[in-house]
Order: structure tokens, then sequence, then C-alpha cells
């Protein structure tokens, strides 16, 4: 059975803030001869990693909502400006979701899958709207 893993986005204001980063993550990668990935450092390993390698995806969390998620590719050791930790290595495609407000919490949980947000469809309407258009439907609401 596949499991996907939720995560906050700290220090993200927006969906371009994360493809920011990571874009200037795959430069920094790829000037050091590594693959370019996007990569998210975390302190826990998954027990079941086996389950979310199975066509999980990181679903992150940004400002109080889902957003946006990326397919999980591989999990093996990172080593960042935090140490030697866990990296999950993701497909470097950005896939928004539909909003879906989430609590803070400290780490990561693993989402089941009747339980993950749906992609949002160009033909469903919401994916050519401003992000900051978005949040404030969602504060009211009206999403």
């Amino acid at each position: 059975m596949t499991l996907h893993i939720v995560k906050l986005c700290v220090g993200a204001q927006r969906v371009e803030d994360l493809a920011s980063w990571q874009q200037q993550q795959m430069r920094q990668a790829r000037r050091l001869g590594l693959p370019p990935r996007p990569v998210c450092g975390t302190r826990a390993w998954p027990k079941q990693a086996r389950a979310v390698l199975d066509g999980g995806s990181l679903y992150w969390v940004i400002k109080g909502v889902v957003a946006v998620r990326q397919l999980i590719l591989d999990i093996s050791p990172v080593t960042d400006e935090h140490g030697s930790r866990c990296g999950l290595y993701l497909d470097p495609e950005l896939v928004l979701t539909d909003p879906a407000p989430k609590r803070a919490f400290q780490g990561w949980r693993y989402l089941k899958p009747e339980d993950a947000p749906k992609d949002m469809k160009e033909a469903d309407g919401g994916s050519d709207l401003p992000e900051d258009l978005r949040r404030a439907l969602i504060a009211l609401g009206a999403w």
C-alpha cells in the first residue's frame, strides 16, 4: 500500500518560494557533479520507506495549507548544513493540489492516499488564480 508524507515547508510564503529554493539546490548539485534532484533533509527516517517509495509523494504545507506535492523518488542519506540526515529525493515537478488546511506540527507525518488532497486540475479552475487569491478564498471559507 502506498503511503505519502506531509511536511511543513518552513520559511516559504508561497509555492514559488519552494520552487526557487529547489532550483538553487539543483544548481548547487550540478556544480558539485551530483544528480540535480531536489532533496528534503529530515531527522527521522520513515519506518515504512518501502510503502513511501511505492508511488508516494511529499505533500508540502505552506502557510497552513497543503498546496503542492512532489513524487518521492528515493530515500537515502544526505549531508547538509544540519549534518547527516534522512534525504527524501524528489521529482523536480511541483504538482499543485486542491488546497487543504493543515495545522502546524513538527517533523513529518504519514498521509494515507484516501486522505491526500487531489491534484488541482486546470479544468476545475483555480490553477490559474494567483496563490495569494487562492489563500484568501481558503481563509474566507469559500474554497
